[in-house]
């Protein structure tokens, strides 16, 4: 119940861009799951088009990561590509450039590891980590034909 009571102290925008993005980091969670990485994708450029309100630009990155990591919380078994994924799509849709990045690294018994994060004008949005750097950042996917 106080979960609920949390929920509604929300101003309205901040509840309808909650409730979005608990969908849409469902549906990452689901899409990682059934489709092939290259679909899932095209699907997400499809849907990250910027929306064609007056308000377009009045949902600050800020307020984009702290509507992924509060969904994320209630979430269980969300990993770092869905919220990445997320914030990547939510951004794009209120007009913040951004750029998803995934790295891999070894771990100390040598299994690959990998995380995903996104920055914003050279910056990590979401995603940072106190190691960050030992994962090897792979090639973005900019101007790769899906």
């Amino acid at each position: 119940m106080t979960l609920l009571f949390k929920f509604l102290s929300f101003n309205p925008g901040d509840r309808h861009l909650l409730i979005m993005t608990l969908i849409l980091l469902a549906a990452m969670r689901l899409g990682l799951w059934l489709l092939p990485f290259r679909t899932l994708l095209k699907l997400l450029a499809k849907i990250s088009q910027p929306v064609s309100t007056q308000t377009t630009n009045q949902v600050s990155i800020h307020k984009i990561v702290w509507a992924v990591e509060v969904a994320s919380r209630y979430m269980p078994g969300v990993k770092c590509l869905a919220r990445a994924l997320t914030t990547q799509v939510l951004m794009n849709r209120h007009c913040h450039p951004c750029q998803l990045r995934i790295g891999v690294a070894k771990d100390n018994k040598g299994i690959l590891e990998a995380h995903a994060w996104i920055e914003h004008q050279g910056k990590i949005v979401i995603g940072n980590l106190t190691d960050l750097s030992r994962f090897i950042p792979l090639p973005t996917l900019e101007g790769v034909k899906l």
